[in-house]
């Protein structure tokens, strides 16, 4: 019986962070109401505060879920073993696939990642997925793969491209198809690589 009551309060809470991520993807953290949450996860209002002390507790849930998700998803079958540019392409198509796979996800991520409500417990979790990224292109300036520019400006580069065409293939500007990403990867390789 305990076990059950656990499942369904765990289900409950799973549903009040699913309806807050869409909202706060499409509308921002202060459009979005505790109330609209409520009525779109099919909950009380009250309820809510039974699982988040408050909406800024309730969006640092969200924000931590959506980066230990997109991190998970970066690190399966990562090809640690590999050099850098199988590094590269595998992070590329799993950065694509996951924006694919996670609209709602990765939009919040895309907008939320420097706002002023989140906790330390949010930078930190933000901070070690950076970290994962930064690594990697400091390991290819090292074995001079990629261009000795600031890490920052060579993510910005990577990672505005990655945002991009997120954005064209879910709104189908662009045609999926394996020879266009295969290009779009090419291209995003090429403004790194030496």
């Amino acid at each position: 019986m305990l076990v059950e009551r656990m499942d369904i309060m765990q289900n409950k809470r799973d549903k009040i962070m699913d309806a807050a991520l869409e909202l706060f993807a499409e509308r921002g953290f202060n459009a979005t109401t505790v109330p609209t949450i409520a009525l779109n996860a099919e909950v009380g209002a009250g309820t809510i505060y039974r699982y988040f002390e408050h909406k800024e507790a309730l969006v640092n849930a969200v924000f931590q879920r959506c980066v230990e998700s997109l991190s998970h998803h970066l690190q399966e079958n990562y090809p640690s073993d590999s050099g850098i540019r199988e590094q590269f392409r595998h992070l590329f198509f799993k950065v694509v696939g996951f924006a694919r796979d996670h609209v709602y996800a990765f939009s919040f991520l895309e907008s939320q990642s420097n706002a002023h409500y989140l906790d330390s417990k949010s930078i930190d979790v933000f901070q070690e997925m950076m970290d994962f990224f930064y690594q990697f292109l400091e390991e290819g300036k090292k074995v001079n793969v990629i261009r000795s520019v600031p890490t920052e400006a060579l993510f910005a580069i990577v990672y505005g491209a990655y945002v991009e065409i997120a954005k064209l293939l879910r709104k189908k500007i662009l045609p999926e198809s394996d020879q266009l990403m295969n290009s779009l990867e090419a291209c995003c390789w090429d403004a790194v690589r030496v």
